[in-house]
């Protein structure tokens, strides 16, 4: 997410008298969490959520383990196949668990989907993908994850501006123990970060209160505004399985245009065509897509195996989560519940 509030929060700063440091050693951890609670002050949060959030708070060395093992870039020569991957998170267990949430949700679930335009089993397949349909939500206490994260500076922009974020959640009446979730700052069913909450979160049931760790109606729908807002199109498929003739030089589709966000992930795409041109070069759609679709060709695994015609929803999906294969395996999953 764009660090966008770092400017803002220099401004602030400076109006206060306080310096951000450029690295995590300029600082004591201390000094820097006073720094966050300045502006988290200076934008409007309580003095007693700043107090009730910031006591004893310590560095997670695990956090930080954690934070420098994350991978980086592959490498040029190559990805792992999708197909392995795909058996192991579209599985019998979380098929059968989405089937039980969309069954004991149905009456919400249609609500959400007539309001939003967002398919249900999308949905719940996000659910089922982020948080094991609510029984795997992390338990890091975010305030320290993410006031360890901004403190140690690897990508200090972005999670000070979570921390104070986080801040102003709890300033709506959430409890520091409620506000648990992973190393790196997501939380509740969907794994929101504190700004997507704050901008996205949706009260689901009318209640008054948007609460994603706990209500499952608040949960489907604030999915839904996610994906509204990232522009998911009513009644298209995010994509279908397509069959390739022997013949067609798929490398010779590639996009001309290289992407500004997650480049990798969308370098293994076609450029996009009409359903028309792509039935006039041989490719032929296995499911229903009117010819005016536009869609990109994706075959992850090479010749000779599964190909699929990707509309702009599957754009939507990576929005979400930067990565062709939890995009596969969700659309998947999404298809195996429908």
């Amino acid at each position: 997410m764009p660090p966008i509030r770092f400017a803002i929060s220099l401004s602030a700063m400076a109006g206060l008298g306080l310096a951000l440091p450029a690295a995590a050693q300029d600082i004591s951890f201390d000094s820097y969490v006073r720094t966050l609670a300045a502006e988290a002050r200076a934008e409007g949060v309580s003095e007693a959520t700043i107090a009730r959030m910031t006591a004893g708070l310590t560095p997670s060395e695990r956090v930080v383990q954690l934070d420098r093992a994350q991978p980086g870039t592959p490498t040029a020569s190559g990805f792992p196949p999708l197909a392995p991957y795909i058996a192991t998170h579209v599985n019998a267990a979380r098929i059968a668990g989405g089937r039980r949430a969309t069954a004991a949700d149905d009456a919400t679930l249609r609500r959400i989907e007539a309001r939003y335009g967002v398919p249900s089993q999308i949905l719940v397949a996000i659910f089922g993908h982020e948080s094991g349909y609510g029984a795997v939500k992390g338990n890091f206490d975010l305030a320290q994850a993410l006031a360890t994260l901004a403190w140690e500076g690897r990508r200090r922009s972005l999670f000070a501006a979570e921390f104070v974020d986080l801040l102003k959640v709890a300033d709506k009446g959430y409890a520091r123990s409620e506000l648990r979730g992973s190393w790196a700052g997501a939380f509740g069913n969907p794994q929101f970060l504190p700004s997507v909450y704050l901008r996205l979160a949706t009260d689901g049931d009318g209640d008054g209160r948007a609460d994603i760790m706990n209500n499952r109606a608040d949960t489907y729908a604030s999915i839904a505004s996610y994906f509204r807002d990232a522009g998911w199109r009513r009644g298209q498929p995010w994509g279908v399985r397509a069959s390739v003739p022997a013949g067609l030089d798929v490398d010779a589709q590639a996009g001309a245009l290289v992407a500004p966000i997650c480049p990798r992930v969308h370098v293994r795409h076609s450029r996009f065509r009409t359903v028309r041109e792509w039935r006039a070069l041989g490719v032929q759609p296995q499911q229903a897509l009117g010819d005016d679709v536009m869609a990109s060709l994706f075959r992850p695994d090479g010749p000779g195996t599964p190909a699929w015609l990707l509309t702009g929803n599957y754009r939507v999906i990576l929005e979400y989560n930067c990565s062709n294969y939890y995009a596969m395996s969700v659309g998947l999953l999404a298809d195996a519940l429908r």
